[in-house]
């Protein structure tokens, strides 16, 4: 019997984790109160662990990624038949027919003129590469030689690498690894619920606004090359904005030649019930990002997508990842849009995550700590509050104590600020979605109770 047949407790993964694995992100010392979360297999959207507990995965493998569940076969038998005939043939001008393939149909899906495709392994990587078009379309075109200025929005998540991090804002990475690269700015962008300036959604939207045009001509506009941000953006949970604003946006950024990269790396592919999330607003971007649920996590894939008239621009485009475009994650992502367009699942996405959402709103909304209730397709975000009348947030862990007790009862959240969120996998049926609504409700009474909340 070899290494990898022997068979191994979940104890003894756990001791191996912890001596030869990185565990980014959060305290080290809380996982190991809270201990490591080890999967032994997969089916459809249930989780099972090494105790052999079953969970329901309402966040599509933590990352939002795993948008057609665990175990489909169709994808894993598409990457092992490419593995096994040609793999890998290198990136800057070698090509694989299904990265051409899959670029074609990437074009066809996406909005406006958006039509050439750069592959990379990620999103980050592919905010990498969309400031790099950026910057070098205003510098090689000549519209703005000395453009490099990105403005990026608070408590924005563009990435974890130098560049894409520089134009984060979220998730405590920025500050431990200082100095990022230079030439960043932040401006203020549409919230839920609450806001700053304790105004409506739609009027803190229009404040939004109006200060991305400040912000430009306070930087200087022959400086500016692109202002980025998510459609839908995730700090404190699934913060949608209004079209109106990405319309202004669109205005605003014509108005100075600045480019707008739109970052869809959580939001494309369906996630929100359309291919992209921008097309609720009637706007095109100039540039786009994906990654996530394009291959639906059956293989490491990010792209940037932008119009032929900014990278015809670009002479030579100084840039290159060594996996890009990679033959086998084209091919999982080939089969990802082919089953996504063959079974319906962006409509599914759309008219689902709406039945959902109602659901939540009438069983949650009454309840004395739920403040909102939120979400856009298969996205959802519960945001509570200790006070329902001022909409103060919780300083303490209740929101935590509810996810846990939603876990304690298998169903998988993930906390994010003042709120907890949801993103299903697709394929999530509407039955799945009912018991989720029940454990959702039973967890917030119970911590309501306990803690003396309500």
């Amino acid at each position: 019997m070899t290494e990898i047949d022997t068979p191994i407790t979940g104890d003894q993964l756990a001791a191996e984790a912890w001596e030869y694995c990185i565990t980014p992100l959060l305290p080290v010392d809380d996982m190991r109160a809270g201990g490591l979360n080890l999967y032994q297999s997969g089916d459809g959207v249930r989780l099972t662990d090494y105790d052999g507990r079953v969970y329901l995965d309402m966040m599509s493998s933590h990352t939002r990624a795993n948008s057609l569940g665990y175990g489909n076969t169709e994808i894993a038998e598409a990457v092992a038949a490419q593995l096994g005939s040609l793999h890998y043939v290198g990136s800057v001008n070698n090509f694989a027919e299904p990265t051409v393939r899959l670029a074609r149909r990437i074009a066809g899906l996406a909005p406006g003129d958006l039509s050439r495709v750069l592959f990379v392994s990620g999103g980050s990587e592919a905010v990498e590469a969309a400031i790099k078009i950026a910057r070098q379309y205003q510098i090689q075109s000549g519209n703005k030689p000395g453009a490099f200025k990105i403005i990026s929005r608070w408590n924005a998540y563009h990435g974890a690498t130098m560049g894409a991090m520089g134009a984060t804002d979220w998730l405590d990475i920025r500050n431990h690894s200082g100095p990022t690269h230079p030439g960043y700015s932040f401006v203020a962008g549409p919230t839920n619920y609450r806001n700053p300036l304790g105004l409506s959604d739609d009027a803190y939207a229009d404040y939004c606004a109006d200060q991305l045009e400040h912000q430009i001509l306070h930087e200087g506009p022959d400086q500016v090359a692109a202002i980025i941000a998510e459609p839908v953006m995730q700090a404190h949970g699934v913060q949608i904005a209004p079209a109106a604003y990405f319309q202004r946006l669109r205005e605003i950024c014509d108005r100075y030649g600045v480019l707008w990269i739109n970052d869809e790396v959580i939001t494309g592919f369906g996630r929100t019930g359309n291919w992209f999330a921008i097309e609720r607003a009637g706007v095109v971007p100039d540039i786009m990002t994906f990654a996530k649920a394009m291959t639906a996590g059956y293989a490491p894939m990010g792209g940037v997508i932008t119009t032929p008239s900014i990278i015809d621009a670009i002479p030579t485009f100084h840039h290159v990842h060594t996996f890009s475009g990679h033959a086998g994650a084209a091919a999982a992502a080939n089969t990802v849009i082919t089953i996504k367009q063959r079974e319906n699942l962006i409509e599914k996405s759309r008219i689902d995550g709406a039945w959902f959402l109602d659901g939540l709103q009438e069983v949650l909304e009454p309840l004395p700590i739920v403040g909102q209730v939120r979400g856009v397709g298969m996205w959802l975000a519960v945001d509570f509050t200790a006070d329902k009348s001022t909409r103060a947030p919780f300083t303490d862990d209740t929101v935590k104590a509810v996810v846990k007790r939603m876990r304690d009862y298998g169903v998988i959240g993930s906390p994010i600020g003042h709120s907890f969120e949801l993103a299903p996998p697709l394929i999530t049926s509407r039955s799945d979605l009912e018991e989720v609504t029940r454990v959702i409700e039973r967890a917030i009474r119970e911590i309501t109770t306990e803690r003396n909340l309500g």
